[in-house]
């Protein structure tokens, strides 16, 4: 399944893309927060896919003007297809305002969903804003990823780990890549696109 990912900036989405195969099959539309609610609508309507997203720490507007036809999936398990997605907003708590959590908080976000994943029997992928901690973050406070990210990947093993909040260009895709054990953690800053292998042996 080819899926387009995408956070925290509006980067265009190149004209050769669009006119060759590069875009023309997106069958799903992942978005990590920090951007405008109506690029998420527009995004939707203009590849005719569902678009999937989690908030990020700056998506208060969401609260009085959410996108159209986009599926908030934060703490929630969802199916999609043949993959299995969880969804995590907001960054490290910093200042207070709202979508920041503690670590506390956060791993009993994630506790909470357990019953679900369970039911499931496996998780395919995880999209958040924040990154797992040590992998892609920063040291500021507001950048910090969650230690409770790296348990759940060490728990159980998704597939990808989708992030945003750590602003980067990239020259090459896979620069936004890091492997960890079977979890393939990916910043999706500005646009990526991601061919996602959805059979289970």
């Amino acid at each position: 399944m080819k899926i387009l990912a995408v956070s925290d900036y509006i980067e265009p989405l190149h004209c050769d893309l669009l006119e060759n195969a590069g875009l023309s099959d997106v069958r799903l539309i992942i978005s990590c927060g920090d951007l405008p609610p109506d690029y998420l609508s527009a995004l939707s309507r203009a590849f005719s896919a569902p678009l999937y997203y989690v908030r990020g720490n700056h998506d208060i507007r969401y609260q009085s003007s959410p996108p159209k036809n986009c599926i908030d999936i934060h703490a929630k398990v969802v199916s999609v297809g043949d993959l299995t997605i969880l969804g995590l907003e907001g960054s490290r708590w910093y200042n207070g305002r709202p979508l920041q959590y503690t670590e506390a908080q956060m791993r009993q976000t994630i506790r909470f969903l357990r019953p679900r994943l369970r039911r499931f029997g496996r998780l395919d992928m995880v999209v958040a804003h924040a990154a797992p901690r040590h992998i892609h973050d920063a040291e500021d406070p507001c950048h910090r990823g969650f230690r409770a990210y790296r348990r759940l990947i060490d728990r159980y093993h998704p597939k990808y780990f989708l992030h945003g909040h750590i602003h980067r260009r990239f020259e090459d895709p896979s620069e936004r890549n890091t492997q960890v054990g079977r979890t393939r953690v990916v910043n999706c800053s500005g646009y990526h696109l991601l061919d996602c292998e959805t059979g289970h042996g």
